[in-house]
């Protein structure tokens, strides 16, 4: 067993921070850049616009039984720069993952873009016997960030 709890990947994107980030502020355009298949869609959120917000996405995924939706907790944002929420299932508080997105410009065309899955504040010894963490997989989010990339050069 590791005591990782934390996984980042990043690569290079070829456009702005601005058009990334126009891209990921953006709940709708969640499940197309989703790489684990769990994201359906958003329900009825409002762009990102500041720390303090909550978007609620549907879902789907055998770890939950099928169907279910999350509360997301917008915990860092910097436009153009930095997005990052703790999830929880819908109307609970968060039980400590997180996901961040970072964006570094690299030019006018391209941006270094890296985001994180942590799960390093889950204490809950319930939740740590109900989920087995990582949910999601290196490889998921490299396919996120694939996502990322093509949702912003079409």
């Amino acid at each position: 067993m590791t005591d990782v709890k934390k996984i980042t990947v990043s690569r290079v994107i070829n456009a702005s921070a601005q058009d990334i980030f126009h891209v990921l502020s953006n709940p709708e355009r969640h499940r197309e850049l989703d790489g684990s298949g769990f994201v359906r869609s958003d329900d009825r959120t409002d762009r990102i616009t500041g720390t303090g917000q909550v978007f609620t996405m549907n879902m789907e995924g055998d770890h939950m039984g099928g169907e279910y939706q999350t509360d997301n907790h917008v915990i860092g944002y910097d436009e153009n720069h930095l997005l990052a929420w703790e999830t929880a299932p819908a109307g609970q508080e968060p039980p400590g993952w997180q996901w961040v997105w970072e964006l570094t410009p690299d030019g006018n065309d391209s941006t270094t873009v890296a985001l994180s899955y942590d799960w390093s504040r889950v204490t809950d010894e319930e939740t740590l016997k109900a989920v087995s963490f990582p949910l999601v997989t290196e490889d998921e989010l490299e396919n996120s960030l694939g996502h990322l990339a093509s949702a912003v050069a079409g």
